[in-house]
């Protein structure tokens, strides 16, 4: 770590399932002014961009071509990532290496999608194959496979996703109950979160369980939407950061990796692959050196809150455990007893998270912005009650194989 970083504005649009009032160009915009107004700082002060979104999904390459001139960016240096939906997670820890590296001073990072523009029905059919292997594996150790095999019809990330669950559940003990229950607090959260898309007061696990099953055990109503939005970070060395905000968001620790073997979930697909899909070695590896960058030698104790990337309620649970803010297998027993609850002993997805909001290509980086609006005490409705000194945001995606774990503090790491 060269020198400290931290975020000192945040903005973002609000998500629905049509933006139709706006091109991407004008959203991703929005998104970066928000940004600006909120960090006080000018056009004329920033020095560069990261970028990124889901490339190809709505059929435009190199989109950050023609939004360049809305954002300000004709003249300035522009760094464009993208790593499928842990894409947003990556543009973050981007503007945070380019500040870092001392290559700039001030950063923007922005994410977007806007999925009504989207022709996208192509781009993740590769993942069906994934979800075949996994029939194979499941069936090798005795599980449930009633309607597995209608998944690999599903592809995509439910089709990933809905085996993490059925695995999760076999080896925790945990029931599709707990999986309402998840859904239900993402639902009332969302509804305190004036950006967040999905959004029900007062939604319960019965009005959750009221919904059908499409694929077991999902129910309709634990699936997240496909959303419009774009989200914003404005990134700055350590003068600037103390001058400008009154509360940074420091970035103390942060990693990524890469599990090459979750998309080697059969022999015939030219690997052994992992026996276990909820497994998620990647984020557990992610978490540790994160933690070890940040200072951080009990997250149970030391982490007051996480935004984790859930767009199906089963890897809340999964990966707070993988993150290392549970017990194995334990998660579920602290939903029970409200812990993850904003006003709880360990607040996940105050913001509603993915499961309410999902915009793909900027999830991951919401994850980050939603943390340091917590520790700036910037969340307004959904503000969490207790101090906010450490928190940590995660990112999932690549093809099912790739995690990116972010920790900010409210004091930049000694």
């Amino acid at each position: 770590m060269k020198r400290n970083v931290a975020i000192i504005g945040c903005g973002q649009t609000k998500h629905t399932s049509r933006r139709r009032d706006v091109n991407i160009a004008e959203l991703v915009s929005e998104a970066v002014y928000n940004a600006l107004e909120d960090a006080k700082v000018s056009l004329r002060e920033v020095d560069a961009f990261v970028v990124g979104n889901m490339p190809g999904f709505e059929g435009i390459a190199q989109p950050e071509q023609w939004l360049g001139e809305w954002i300000g960016a004709a003249g300035k240096p522009v760094l464009r990532i993208a790593t499928g939906g842990t894409t947003g997670g990556s543009v973050g820890q981007g503007g945070y290496y380019t500040v870092a590296s001392g290559l700039h001073d001030v950063v923007v990072a922005v994410a977007w999608e806007k999925h009504s523009d989207s022709k996208e029905a192509g781009a993740t059919t590769g993942l069906t194959h994934v979800a075949l292997g996994n029939i194979f594996h499941a069936s090798r150790y005795g599980l449930n496979l009633k309607n597995l095999v209608a998944t690999s019809v599903v592809g995509a990330a439910a089709g990933v996703a809905v085996y993490q669950a059925t695995f999760y559940m076999h080896r925790s003990g945990c029931g599709i109950e707990h999986f309402d229950m998840v859904a239900a607090k993402a639902r009332r959260n969302a509804a305190k979160n004036k950006y967040a898309h999905l959004q029900w007061p007062g939604c319960t696990p019965e009005d959750i369980a009221k919904t059908e099953i499409i694929t077991y055990p999902f129910r309709y109503g634990h699936v997240c939407p496909a959303s419009d939005g774009a989200s914003a970070i404005v990134v700055a060395e350590e003068t600037i950061a103390r001058k400008k905000a009154r509360q940074p968001a420091w970035f103390k620790g942060l990693a990524s990796y890469s599990d090459e073997e979750n998309q080697l979930q059969s022999e015939n697909m030219g690997g052994v692959g992992v026996t276990d899909p909820s497994e998620q070695r990647g984020c557990w590896l992610s978490a540790v050196k994160a933690y070890r960058m940040a200072g951080i030698d009990n997250p149970q104790k030391e982490i007051d809150m996480a935004e984790i990337y859930q767009p199906f309620p089963s890897q809340e649970l999964i990966f707070a455990e993988r993150l290392g803010l549970f017990d194995e297998n334990t998660a579920w027993k602290a939903l029970e007893k409200g812990e993850t609850d904003i006003n709880g002993r360990m607040p996940l997805d105050p913001s509603g998270g993915v499961n309410a909001t999902n915009a793909i290509g900027s999830s991951a980086l919401q994850r980050i912005l939603e943390c340091a609006l917590q520790i700036m005490g910037k969340a307004e409705e959904h503000q969490v009650p207790k101090k906010v000194r450490n928190a940590v945001a995660h990112g999932w995606g690549g093809v099912t194989n790739y995690t990116t774990v972010t920790v900010l503090g409210d004091s930049p790491r000694r």
